[in-house]
This record gives structure tokens, sequence and C-alpha cells, in this order.
């Protein structure tokens, strides 16, 4: 049961974190509506047929074409309807999208250019540079989306960050509070001793 209470008050500290940051998915909607992958998609094909519309959790409607939406389980395969009726994705809100959209139009123009190995990983590489609450909701974005590519990435870059640190070095760096009781403590240590044993 303290295990249970852990985990809850970790999970209610992460949503209760500032809610500041939600800025970025409307910032970034204007931003990016303009930038390059767009841009590209429009210059790319004008066809109907390859464009559809997906309509954010906050209701905005965003364009993407069908190769982009098809790296994506959960909208892989629409019928021909979707280019007519926006898709809801429920879960995701317009910055994060166009955010996941912008990794998609890259990969799917890499694969068509046969861009090289290296190439591909310092885009990805850059991509991944935000700030940590965009990347942890990025990470469930590509989790609902059921886009792998994009969670090995953005779970890398986690897993990057954590890689030799120490318990606290990891809450200092992700600014959690720690508020286990001693007792919460000990007991943790000690059923998770076998960590240490690496």
């Amino acid at each position: 049961h303290r295990r249970k209470a852990g985990a809850g008050r970790v999970k209610s500290r992460r949503e209760d974190r500032s809610r500041e940051d939600l800025a970025f998915s409307f910032a970034s909607t204007s931003m990016l509506a303009t930038s390059g992958w767009l841009a590209r998609t429009a210059m790319a094909d004008n066809s109907e047929t390859n464009v559809i519309n997906l309509e954010s959790s906050d209701g905005q409607v965003i364009e993407a074409t069908r190769d982009a939406a098809n790296m994506s389980g959960f909208l892989n395969g629409l019928d021909d309807e979707a280019g007519e009726v926006p898709v809801p994705v429920l879960q995701v809100t317009a910055g994060l999208l166009i955010k996941v959209l912008e990794y998609c139009e890259y990969h799917c123009k890499a694969e068509s250019q046969n861009m090289s190995e290296i190439e591909i990983r310092d885009w990805d590489e850059q991509f991944v540079v935000m700030d940590d609450y965009v990347l942890f909701n990025l990470i469930l974005a590509a989790n609902y989306l059921d886009i792998k590519g994009l969670l090995d990435l953005t779970c890398k870059k986690v897993a990057d960050e954590i890689r030799g640190k120490t318990p606290e070095e990891i809450r200092t760096r992700f600014n959690i509070k720690n508020d286990f009781t001693p007792e919460e403590k000990e007991e943790i240590m000690r059923e998770n001793a076998w960590c240490g044993e690496r």
C-alpha cells in the first residue's frame, strides 16, 4: 500500500506542475503551422487524397499527409472519408500534434530520399532538445498514436538523462520533490536492494 501511495504522490506531483508550460501547445501551433514541414507538405502534393485532417484535443484541425499519418498505428489505414471529416485525436493537443507530425514528415522524407543514418540520427538528437514537460507529453502522444520510432526516441532521451545518476540527482534533474517519510524511503530501499547488486 505504501508503494501505491508513493506512486500516487509522484503522479499527483506531475499533474500539479505549472500549467504555464501548456502555452507551448498554443504558441507552437501558430509558429509551426507556417514552418518548413507544412510548406513542404503543400508543395509535395496538392491532391486532396494525399491529405487528411486531424482534430486535436483542443479543437484545432491540423493537416497531415497520409504518408505521415500512416506512421501511426492509430491513424494507419484511414479510409478516403478521412480527407474530408477531421479525425479526432482526443488525447493530443494541437501543439504536440504538430510536433509529432514534424517528426513523421521528416522520417517520410528521409526514407524517400535515402538519407544516411548519420544525418537522420543528428536530426533526431536535435528534435528531442526540448523542455522536460513537453518531452514527457510527447512520450504520451507517441504512445497514444502508436508511433514506435518516436516513442523509442523520446524514451531514450529520458533514459540518457537518468543514466549514471543517483536517485537524488534524478530528483534534482527533473525537479521531483522527495516527500517520502524516512520509513517509506527505508522500505523502498529494502525492497529494491537487488538493484544495487548488479
